[in-house]
């Protein structure tokens, strides 16, 4: 049976709601709405509602070709059905919500005041899709008296609209209406006058290259005569606050005391503000030591409720970190432990203290109830992802120094740890010194799987930890207790190290790491062991705290693990010292890695020692026959064959030897002499000493022909030169 063609749908009458037709599905009738093409897509309903653009009849609507299925769910339409057609607007009908369940939030106009609200534009685009041409009208809500009741088709209402002023005037006009209807609002305000005038030599000040001195000291007084009594109708404002910071940024000592004097007792209250927070923190940098114990003591008591707030756990926080005395900070932090510690005041603050293991000891009984508040504070800043609170991670480190390994509270702190799916929280604790001493104790307490799941969160992360000065102490103690040294290579020394050691973005890491102070720690770490030369006190501090707990945790030999480290490590850092030897030479930090490196490193150091040789005679003679201090110490440990022991009163040599000796007199023997009675004495000397260098009697020889020259050095004060003159006697 062909397909049925039905009465044309007119494409001029506005879609309503989000759908533009629904179909029924039940043959249940329900309220109208309209078809419309949409711009860009068919009209919603079957695929074949929409054919083409140029079904359009004379009466402006759409001819729509129904398929044979269509036709019998839709049935006859009134055409067929022989009965009367009407000018009344096209429907389709569809089910009810009621009966289909389906209600996408549009309220649907009656019959009676269908249309008396819209006015319809003339077609503004052509809408091209799948080959059909749309006609799209624009629809605008407009003032009841502008569309007469009566112009209900569509050649009225254009012919309405053609009468409107032009819609870019009136948008003008309207924006133009509107921030006049401001400025009155403003007007009207409090001190509308001066925060005006404030605002105006702000935007002046602001300016400090534009602006001459003697003209700035004079806006300056303008401004503090406006705002001087007058400071708290200011700070509260975006605006008007910024003003306050610019006159502290200019302002005497004096002055500032008076700004922090009229503020006084509101301090907590502009802490909790969007922007007068700001204007605190200003005051503390700003200012000298009375302000600071001005403002800080108005925190006290309310330190369990700032922290909770949103913007004041910021700035509350920063005051901690940067500006508050030990003493402060006890009386902060102790406000964590429990509503108690915040009500009851101290007499003498100058015995405070904080450690909540110190607290407990003098009242025991109150250890429950302290745990108890102390964790329940914790995981709300932890729900809230507050993560990143130097106070946090102090109250944390308390909490954990004070359970019991192995009980519930351990537990279940260590799950509060790895439960952040995001790893935030670990990831923060790792960069203050209280965090990264948790994180250090968590590997060290946990089982395998948990460790893996730690050290795992810090995917991306690892060469941030290598440069932070308390990063750095999270990976020394993975080295220490992880097991799994495959698991450490992959892990750490992949991102370390990189993947391509040879390319030139691994290079220059490397390169920049062995010259920080921090971030050569964890390369030079299995090679040295814990060396005052290269860890800190707090370093070392936090590793023999480690290394205790390791005893019953780890299984692994700690020589055996290290040995393994040193495998994984040496062959990128060998090759390092082959390429850039003469870029790692000028720096001390530089001269103590490649000794360190070529004393305890397996695998083949003939390369990197062929390249240090190579370069000595040419930095010499650049030098005039003198090399840094730095280098010198390099090439003399370097010919020994080893380092000194305090200890053993003996040389630490590696196996097998290094032989750098045979290699370096080549390069020097022309300037053999030169290098004795220099600063590279002692290089000569040791190289003289050895037992297994293969020129001693010809370096003998040539010393004795300059016997002369080194008796000279050695009047002058040449220690090493001395030494020479008693070795050839």
């Amino acid at each position: 049976m062909a397909g049925i063609k039905r009465k044309s749908i007119p494409a001029n009458k506005p879609g309503i709601g989000k759908a533009a037709i629904k179909t029924r599905t039940e043959g249940v009738l329900s309220k109208k709405r309209k078809l419309t093409p949409q711009p860009g897509r068919p009209a919603a309903g079957s695929k074949s509602l929409v054919k083409a653009a140029d079904d359009i009849g004379d009466d402006g609507g759409v001819d729509v070709t129904l398929s044979d299925e269509e036709a019998a769910r839709f049935g006859p339409s009134a055409h067929e059905r022989g009965e009367a057609e009407t000018d009344s607007d096209p429907i389709v009908e569809s089910d009810t919500t009621e009966q289909s369940g389906d209600d996408d939030g549009v309220s649907w106009p009656s019959d009676d005041d269908e249309y008396d609200d819209e006015v319809v534009q003339p077609p503004s685009t052509v809408v091209q899709d799948q080959g059909i041409e749309a006609k799209v009208f624009k629809v605008t809500v407009d003032e009841e008296d502008r569309i007469p009741k009566g112009s209900s088709s569509v050649s009225d209402r254009i012919a309405v609209d053609k009468t409107q002023p032009n819609i870019a005037n009136s948008s003008r006009e309207s924006h133009a209406k509107q921030k006049a209807l401001a400025q009155e609002r403003k007007a009207v305000k409090p001190n509308a006058d001066s925060i005006a005038r404030t605002k105006k030599l702000w935007e002046r000040l602001r300016r400090k290259s534009h602006v001459p001195r003697d003209e700035r000291k004079q806006l300056v007084a303008e401004l503090f005569g406006i705002i001087t009594g007058h400071i708290k109708d200011f700070v509260l404002k975006h605006d008007s606050v910024r003003v306050v910071q610019t006159a502290l940024k200019y302002a005497n000592i004096d002055q500032r005391k008076m700004i922090a004097s009229e503020l006084k007792g509101e301090y907590r209250h502009l802490a909790e503000s969007r922007y007068a927070k700001f204007l605190i923190g200003k005051l503390l940098v700003h200012s000298d030591k009375d302000v600071r114990d001005m403002i800080v003591p108005e925190f006290y008591g309310h330190v369990r409720r700032m922290m909770k707030h949103s913007e004041a756990s910021w700035i509350l926080d920063d005051i901690y970190r940067g500006v508050a005395t030990p003493t402060q900070k006890a009386m902060l932090l102790r406000e964590w432990y429990g509503a108690e510690f915040a009500l009851f005041k101290v007499k003498d603050t100058a015995d405070v203290a904080a450690d909540l293991a110190f607290i407990m000891a003098k009242q025991p009984e109150k250890r429950k109830s302290v745990m108890h508040a102390l964790h329940d504070l914790i995981n709300q800043c932890i729900q809230k992802k507050t993560t990143g609170f130097t106070m946090l991670h102090d109250a944390m480190l308390q909490y954990y120094l004070n359970v019991q390994q192995g009980s519930t509270e351990a537990t279940e702190f260590l799950e509060l740890l790895k439960g952040d799916e995001e790893g935030d929280l670990l990831k923060n604790l790792a960069f203050t010194k209280s965090g990264s001493r948790i994180v250090c104790l968590a590997l060290a307490y946990s089982n395998a799987k948990d460790r893996k799941l730690i050290i795992r969160t810090y995917k991306d992360t690892i060469q941030a930890l290598a440069y932070d000065i308390h990063g750095h102490q999270v990976l020394l103690a993975a080295y220490d207790v992880i097991d799994d040294t495959v698991l450490l290579a992959k892990s750490i020394f992949s991102e370390l190290v990189g993947k391509d050691h040879s390319s030139d973005t691994s290079q220059q890491n490397l390169l920049a790491a062995t010259n920080h102070l921090s971030g050569r720690v964890p390369l030079l770490y299995p090679f040295t062991g814990g060396v005052k030369a290269l860890l800190s006190h707090d370093d070392r501090k936090v590793l023999t705290e480690v290394h205790a707990i390791r005893a019953t945790t780890s299984k692994k030999d700690p020589e055996v693990r290290r040995k393994e480290l040193v495998h994984f490590l040496s062959p990128p850092l060998l090759l390092l010292i082959e390429k850039n030897a003469q870029r790692l030479i000028p720096s001390n930090l530089g001269c103590y890695f490649m000794t360190e490196v070529l004393l305890n490193c397996v695998g083949d150091r003939k390369p990197a020692l062929s390249a240090i040789a190579n370069l000595a005679l040419r930095n010499a003679e650049a030098d005039n026959g003198r090399h840094s201090s730095d280098f010198a110490r390099l090439l003399k440990c370097l010919v020994q064959g080893g380092r000194y022991n305090q200890k053993t009163k003996t040389l630490d040599r590696p196996d097998p030897p290094l032989g750098f000796h045979d290699m370096l007199y080549p390069n020097i023997q022309a300037r053999a002499v030169d290098w004795a009675v220099s600063g590279n004495s002692f290089v000569i000397l040791a190289m003289y000493e050895a037992n297994d260098f293969s020129f001693n009697d010809e370096l003998g020889t040539v010393l004795r022909k300059g016997k002369r020259q080194v008796v000279e050095a050695a009047e002058a004060g040449n220690r090493g030169s001395q030494l020479i003159l008693q070795k050839l006697k």
